[in-house]
């Protein structure tokens, strides 16, 4: 599965690359890129896993930048 997410307050390009490499590093997760001018996150992952990869990637995201978060809809 592959999904677009949107960002919200994604401060800096560093951060999106610290998210992105802690992203990719998840088990389940085939793909994912963090932009920080497009203010989103392309994360794709195994179905079965999807649910268990969405819940850590936005853990990820806080733990790189407390301030930013993950739009899940």
């Amino acid at each position: 599965m592959k999904k677009t997410f949107l960002m919200d307050n994604l401060d800096c390009a560093n951060c999106a690359a610290k998210m992105e490499k802690a992203i990719l590093k998840i088990d389940g997760v085939t793909g994912a890129t963090v932009s920080f001018f497009a203010q989103k996150l392309v994360l794709e992952a195994e179905d079965a896993k999807w649910d268990e990869v969405v819940r850590l990637a936005c853990a990820a995201v806080k733990k790189v930048d407390p301030d930013c978060s993950v739009i899940v809809k």
